[in-house]
């Protein structure tokens, strides 16, 4: 086994441990109406909430990890519901993940994730600090667009998000990484 994929099976480790203790803090039981509140009349959202990262979607799951920034705002994980072939971007929307693109690649790659990193987050990495201006020279830290089939292990996306397409049963990762840490979504 070499090198790269010892670390990158560590850090595969390390990584879905890491998310499910996140899922499982963030996770609260479902509230209940009570007897004097009114139900709701709104209709439920096109994403449903999932629960853990590894539970099954007739859809596309989407997560979202903020990795080492552990800026919870950005985190999440849903099923989007798609019966064919689906543009990212059209996936990312429906799971209402709003994204804010490169200055040189505004539909194609995602700069911030729910408004993270805030242009005054100071992220830290091994040189330092730095902050996100969204102008394509940050080369330490970004999100990263993973895909993995729905039988498969993850892979780095070859595609930008507003040409990439996925199909039902296939999950999509936006991962922020930090002097390239976390090296791979979990398992």
């Amino acid at each position: 086994m070499t090198l790269t994929k010892i670390r990158t099976a560590a850090a595969s480790s390390l990584a879905a441990a890491g998310l499910l203790l996140t899922l499982a803090a963030c996770s609260t039981p479902a509230a209940t109406p009570s007897a004097s509140a009114p139900a709701s009349s709104a209709a439920p959202s096109p994403a449903t909430a999932s629960a853990s990262a590894s539970e099954p979607c007739p859809g596309v799951k989407v997560i979202v990890d903020s990795g080492s920034l552990e800026q919870a705002a950005a985190d999440t994980s849903v099923c989007v519901p798609a019966d064919g072939p689906t543009l990212a971007s059209a996936v990312l929307s429906d799971a209402e993940v709003k994204i804010e693109g490169t200055a040189k690649y505004p539909t194609s790659f995602a700069c911030r994730v729910n408004g993270v990193p805030a242009a005054d987050f100071d992220i830290k990495h091994k040189g330092g600090t730095i902050r996100e201006v969204c102008d394509d020279k940050n080369t330490v830290s970004y999100w990263a667009l993973w895909v993995k089939p729905a039988a498969g292990t993850w892979g780095y996306a070859q595609e930008g998000l507003d040409s990439l397409k996925l199909n039902p049963g296939e999950s999509l990762e936006l991962l922020y990484t930090v002097d390239g840490e976390p090296a791979a979504p979990a398992a």
